[in-house]
């Protein structure tokens, strides 16, 4: 079992203990014109029925690449947690159908059984329709690792190259330097664009926007442009080590497209606990002005064709309606308790962890 199942189990037994958050002061939020607020209709087998084909997911410009992506993506991490893998490539399926272009992945996730489950979903012509992005998962190992995970997450998705190769998890306050000293993995970045393994390259964290805010200061010193950088953007992240407030205006600045992620906080506690609705959730991320696309993680037909009703034909929200929506949760969300990335390790990859010399998270305590 890895270490990011078991931290999804961790959080769902807490809900089923009785775990609460206070809802008092929270009022309603007003100017949600732009979000769909019915949940998808069931048909007679109780499944979403699919969206209309005529609409489509509108797209926008990946920063300074020019090239044109989704804004609602599919996670990988969650295709490797389908039971079956005809299932999750159903879904990669109707995904494209429907219009989404963006599909996120790492070399290490579910080891590598993502990148195998979405390889063989890209094969037979959907590759070509895809702006494909995997995740290079060092962990301050150097360009030589690197460049031999390259080969392995090609030879699982099937192709000769990426459209987006980025660095997973910068998270521990020595990873930007590991990254960039001499031989390290921003070396194989610059060696995988050169060969035409990758057109364009970026990295990722969900911890402190300080480790974003030193990646990209290290890579302005090395004469080095990153052409994204994901992180978490929500409606709780405003309110606690904000990677919005802190990092997204930097970004834009450099011309770096900013992809967002964890729109549900990773694991949905917020919509359970009922703090936000979905539609709320997921407009005010794919709202965030700046933001090119937004990853979600996406298990089952139904989440892919809620998510879909509310992407199609999306409208972003007022300055306002985010504000609203931002001070609405500010009570449960300046504590971080419903951001756990950011200040636990149950959202940590195993990998990471083992290269930093720590335990594993099923030997520390609850």
């Amino acid at each position: 079992m890895s270490a990011r199942r078991s931290r999804r189990q961790f959080i769902a037994a807490a809900a089923a203990a009785g775990a609460t958050i206070p809802l008092a002061g929270l009022g309603p939020l007003s100017g949600l014109a732009g979000c769909a607020q019915a949940a998808p209709a069931k048909g007679p087998a109780g499944r979403a029925d699919p969206p209309s084909p005529r609409a489509t997911v509108p797209k926008r410009v990946l920063g300074k690449t020019g090239v044109e992506v989704s804004i609602l993506g599919v996670g990988g991490y969650h295709l490797g947690a389908v039971p079956n893998p005809d299932e999750a490539i159903r879904i990669v399926h109707e995904a494209i159908d429907a219009g989404i272009t963006f599909f996120d992945n790492a070399w290490e996730y579910h080891d590598g059984k993502s990148e195998e489950i979405l390889g063989r979903a890209l094969d037979g012509g959907y590759r070509d329709r895809v702006f494909l992005m995997t995740k290079v998962c060092t962990h301050g190992r150097g360009a030589d690792v690197a460049m031999q995970q390259l080969e392995q997450s090609l030879q699982r998705l099937k192709t000769d190259h990426l459209d987006l190769w980025q660095i997973h998890e910068c998270i521990y306050d020595n990873d930007p330097d590991l990254a960039f000293r001499p031989g390290g993995v921003f070396e194989a970045l610059v060696a995988a664009k050169k060969q035409g393994k990758t057109r364009f390259v970026g990295f990722t964290g969900h911890k402190d926007p300080s480790i974003h805010l030193r990646m990209l200061a290290l890579a302005a010193g090395n004469d080095f442009h990153f052409d994204t950088v994901q992180m978490p953007l929500n409606c709780f992240d405003g309110n606690f080590r904000s990677f919005e407030r802190a990092v997204l205006p930097e970004a834009v600045r450099r011309g770096i497209a900013p992809i967002g992620m964890k729109s549900l906080t990773g694991a949905g506690d917020p919509v359970r606990k009922g703090v936000v609705t979905v539609e709320e959730a997921l407009g005010y991320a794919m709202s965030v002005p700046g933001v090119a696309t937004t990853v979600s993680g996406i298990d089952s037909v139904d989440i892919l064709r809620q998510n879909l009703a509310i992407a199609r034909g999306f409208e972003p929200l007022s300055t306002d309606a985010m504000q609203a929506l931002r001070m609405r949760v500010a009570g449960v969300s300046g504590d971080g308790r419903l951001e756990w990335y950011k200040s636990t390790v149950h959202y940590d990859a195993k990998v990471g962890r083992d290269q930093h010399g720590y335990p594993p998270e099923e030997q520390l305590p609850l």
